[in-house]
């Protein structure tokens, strides 16, 4: 699963970027806050380019809360957990199934970390897709769904999908990965003519043949109470 991600860039270089991507500009600039590590649980934003506004660039807080939990989104967290989606069973889920027809969504990041599990410890690494312009992680897009609680606040989350070959060896217990979209299905996923045979296909083959590395780092960040948004947390661990 994925439950902490990474968004380092400059709001500049974010938009300069997806120009060759999917070209989006932020809704508000001055709201953009980079982070090094941002902790699904915390419920923080992550920053999402939706249907109904492909050109623009929303925070919205991690964790989908669907139409029958808005009165209460603070009691609905308690009881659920909707940092990510299964692609296997999006159309099933009363949770998802809605926005998954209705509003899909583009999430940005950079970088994100899984659990490594080695000789009974569990060791985060980070996961990055690599460019010459920028070999510590390039940008690129989670596939999502999103939702909204009221006119100014937007949920999302993050869609899953089994490990490849690679991740396997990464996330080597539960053996999964974030759906991160090859740029040549970025269009097709915002798209509302799509139907849920064309989704399960994208998000049966669409994944990105950019090539991810990973490696480990501190351990800090499974500590409570610590501040782990912060640059040392996506270095390489010398433990």
């Amino acid at each position: 699963m994925c439950y902490s991600t990474a968004l380092r860039k400059k709001r500049e270089e974010i938009e300069q970027r997806l120009l060759s991507m999917i070209p989006a500009n932020f809704k508000i600039p001055a709201e953009y806050k980079h982070y090094f590590h941002l902790n699904g649980f915390s419920h923080g934003n992550l920053y999402i380019i939706k249907m109904e506004s492909p050109t623009l660039i929303t925070p919205a807080q991690w964790g989908l809360v669907p139409d029958w939990a808005h009165n209460d989104p603070a009691a609905f967290y308690k009881k659920s957990n909707t940092l990510n989606a299964k692609s296997e069973t999006l159309f099933e889920r009363n949770s998802y199934k809605k926005s998954a027809q209705h509003k899909r969504c583009l999430i940005l990041a950079d970088g994100f970390f899984e659990p490594h599990h080695e000789n009974g410890v569990v060791i985060p690494n980070f996961c990055y897709q690599p460019s010459e312009a920028y070999p510590e992680g390039d940008l690129f897009l989670f596939a999502g769904l999103y939702n909204e609680i009221d006119a100014q606040t937007n949920t999302a989350t993050i869609i899953t999908m089994p490990a490849n070959p690679f991740f396997t060896k990464v996330h080597n217990k539960q053996k999964r990965m974030p759906l991160v979209l090859d740029d040549a299905n970025l269009e097709d996923w915002l798209d509302e003519g799509m139907n849920a045979p064309s989704l399960n296909e994208i998000m049966a083959n669409g994944f990105t043949t950019k090539e991810f590395k990973a490696y480990p780092v501190s351990r800090n960040l499974y500590k409570k109470n610590m501040d782990t948004n912060q640059a040392y947390i996506v270095e390489q661990s010398v433990e």
